[in-house]
């Protein structure tokens, strides 16, 4: 099964440069329009709360805050979104999180799965 995010508006929300580059690789090749990526909490909080966006993949850990403000903001949009985290579940019961969760290093076929799977 092929997966694409062909006209797909996904917001980024990641603060490691590595990974943010290797998840902007994955999203653009996937047909995805990528916002951003964002690092920083006031940054996404004000994507998430304005921008036009279809899914979302969000790091849980931005520079030592918390993106739960953001995954907040963006449930009440009606915007899906994935977790991406290196902490895996825990991370997810912790926040309250009602979101798939990939576990960090993911692999583009994980983060694929995952992303139209909240697409759908």
């Amino acid at each position: 099964m092929t997966i694409t995010l062909q006209g797909k508006r996904v917001l980024l929300v990641e603060d490691e440069p590595i990974v943010a580059m290797t998840a902007e690789d994955i999203l653009s090749d996937l047909g995805a329009e990528v916002v951003g990526p964002v690092a920083y909490l006031e940054q996404a909080l004000q994507l998430a709360t304005s921008d036009a966006l279809d899914i979302a993949l969000l790091d849980v850990n931005l520079n030592g805050r918390m993106s739960h403000p953001v995954a907040e903001a963006l449930r009440k949009r009606g915007v899906p979104y994935v977790v991406a985290t290196g902490y895996g579940d825990i991370a997810k019961e912790s926040m309250g999180l009602d979101a798939p969760v990939v576990t960090k290093p993911y692999t583009r076929e994980i983060l694929a799965e995952a992303l139209a799977k909240v697409a759908a």
